[in-house]
């Protein structure tokens, strides 16, 4: 059900304002949003289940995985990896903690029925740049060399 209302959300922004993005390993339509949203739950250190509210009395439950970065996976083998995964969503879970957020570039992701957006807190802070910058997580384009290799997080 919440893959509909996904496909839903992007089926009715689809006619709305979309630019076209240079990332080919996503779905190219882009929203600019914003799109006022209420985090329901932190996943992981890159990985919100909020529930957005794109038009007036509608709310659709979807992923949203933080734009440009790439967390830790809790879900490693590696202690090292999994203790800095833990860290990373426990910094965004105090981040969101007043719940109410905004997204902004959202588009499809790799993974069907979840998105890719750029993430704003109430203060207009970027939770991803941030715990980019106290070192939670790595740079997309990192993650691709290094950043899940155990070494890097020791």
């Amino acid at each position: 059900m919440r893959s509909r209302l996904a496909l839903a959300f992007f089926i009715f922004f689809a006619a709305a304002d979309i630019s076209v993005g240079a990332d080919t390993g996503h779905w190219a339509e882009e929203i600019t949003g914003p799109v006022n949203a209420e985090v329901l739950r932190v996943v992981d250190g890159d990985t919100l289940l909020v529930a957005a509210r794109p038009w007036p009395q509608q709310i659709v439950e979807v992923y949203v995985r933080l734009r440009d970065i790439d967390a830790p996976e809790i879900k490693s083998d590696c202690s090292a990896i999994h203790d800095a995964g833990e860290k990373a969503k426990a910094a965004l879970a105090r981040m969101v903690s007043d719940r109410n957020i905004r997204l902004m570039r959202i588009s499809g992701d790799k993974y069907f029925g979840r998105v890719l957006a750029e993430v704003a807190l109430e203060d207009g802070r970027n939770p991803a740049r941030e715990l980019l910058s106290a070192g939670y997580v790595a740079t997309y384009a990192e993650r691709r060399s290094t950043s899940q290799s155990c070494e890097f997080w020791q």
